[in-house]
């Protein structure tokens, strides 16, 4: 279990500053991410809805994708923030995808509008007994 940390201030700002370009005009729902890669370069998403609601793009999805652009497929560290003091926990769908890119004692920080951790998991800890690449080896 990972002992409860702060997240770092740059993928907090990082974070913030993504969850404000957030497009989702029928949910109201505004999430942003940053990610570090192993490399160390910070990459943020936003969610994006369309009009056929629900097939948007989370947040998560999003950081994901842009790091796999930038040329990189590994990270270490995410911080997900969307509204308010509940915990904005990444979906099941974003859940396998950090899962996909991290390895195990990757840290996973939700926080707050304030910036102020919720919640710091591991990525073991956000998806247990968790299906990878080497499950199709």
């Amino acid at each position: 279990m990972v002992a409860h940390k702060q997240a770092p201030r740059d993928l907090i700002d990082a974070a913030l500053a993504a969850r404000d370009k957030a497009y989702a005009p029928y949910s109201k729902f505004f999430v942003g991410a940053a990610l570090r890669t192993t490399e160390g370069k910070i990459i943020s998403g936003c969610n994006v809805e369309n009009a056929a609601y629900p097939e948007g793009v989370c947040a998560e999805a999003g950081a994901i994708s842009a790091m796999v652009l930038s040329g990189e497929t590994r990270f270490d560290e995410i911080v997900v923030v969307g509204l308010g003091d509940i915990a904005c926990t990444p979906c099941g769908g974003c859940r396998q995808k950090i899962r996909e890119f991290t390895g195990p004692d990757a840290t996973i920080f939700i926080i707050n509008d304030a910036g102020e951790t919720l919640l710091t998991l591991s990525r073991e800890e956000l998806i247990p007994h968790s299906f990878g690449p080497e499950n199709l080896k």
